[in-house]
């Protein structure tokens, strides 16, 4: 049996929110604070989950805190007319849409209304184009998470070998570029690759964001790999109540890798945390900004 190791998300996404907190003191002395807006369309009780965590880590941050809250039957132009009123708020310094939406609404077009100076998701096409130029700084928050728990191992990036399982736009695809900038040699595997084990086994590092639960087993990784688990599914425990549990089979998994992410408590704790990261990231931007033009209009 490998010798395995648990990469706690919670114990990650506390010191990188402790950090964040002195960040943020910083910018409120300088008379800047960050202020993150949450857009929500109807009502879905695990949105309200995310959001209260969200909410939960802001405030530890020492980050503003605003929720917007609109009924299901809003149209997609009223939507986006109140993200361009946050657009130009010098006041918001990040802007998140929360998901799911009503299906009437169409998602990409709303991600684009968001201004990229705001958009601390990083889901806007011009932030996820960025990383492949390797601006790496505001990133998706879900694809950072997962870098940011590899980087915890303490392993080398620089020519790690790495499979991606889901090569979904908001993940799976982000997470690939991610690990191309840091100097890893990356395989993407989708619903279309002939044998994911052929590629898994020899990989140092699996990455599994597929919705599908028990996809990866241990037989599927080579020994001291790292996993780390992206998959949010409901499934039936054995007491016949709903469990949360990922993409990997954790115990056949847990068994042969070095280290591996639990479901919950993995790469969810992180995004959270990079979340308000980026929050921060985007303040110092849009203070750098308005301080510029600020400088020009006074020049005589």
């Amino acid at each position: 049996m490998t010798q395995h190791s648990i990469l706690d998300g919670r114990a990650v996404a506390e010191k990188m929110i402790g950090e964040i907190r002195v960040d943020v003191a910083a910018l409120k002395k300088e008379h800047w604070s960050p202020k993150l807006v949450s857009i929500k369309v109807g009502d879905n009780p695990s949105v309200d989950r995310y959001v209260r965590n969200q909410k939960r880590n802001a405030d530890k941050a020492g980050i503003e805190f605003v929720e917007r809250h609109y009924p299901s039957d809003i149209s997609s132009d009223e939507v986006a007319a109140a993200i361009v009123h946050l657009n130009v708020d010098p006041t918001v310094t990040g802007i998140i849409l929360q998901r799911p939406i009503p299906e009437h609404i169409p998602i990409k077009a709303l991600q684009e209304t968001i201004h990229p100076m705001k958009d601390v998701e990083g889901m806007h096409p011009k932030s996820i184009g960025n990383i492949v130029y390797g601006e790496l700084e505001l990133g998706p928050c879900t694809a950072m998470a997962s870098i940011e728990l590899l980087k915890s191992t303490g392993l080398k990036l620089e020519g790690l070998e790495a499979t991606v399982i889901g090569h979904s736009e908001i993940v799976g695809k982000p997470i690939a570029f991610l690990l191309m900038a840091e100097g890893a040699t990356v395989t993407v595997c989708h619903h279309m690759t002939r044998e994911v084990a052929i590629h898994s086994r020899r990989a140092d590092a699996v990455f599994v964001a597929v919705g599908k639960a028990g996809l990866l087993t241990g037989n599927m990784i080579k020994p001291g790999a790292v996993v780390i688990d992206i998959g949010i599914n409901v499934v039936e425990g054995k007491d016949g109540k709903a469990k949360l549990v990922g993409d990997c089979d954790y115990e056949s998994c847990m068994e042969t890798a070095g280290w591996i992410t639990p479901v919950p408590g993995g790469v969810g704790p992180v995004t959270v945390a990079i979340l308000m990261r980026n929050t921060v990231i985007a303040a110092h931007r849009l203070q750098k900004q308005y301080t510029k033009q600020f400088q020009s209009s006074t020049v005589v």
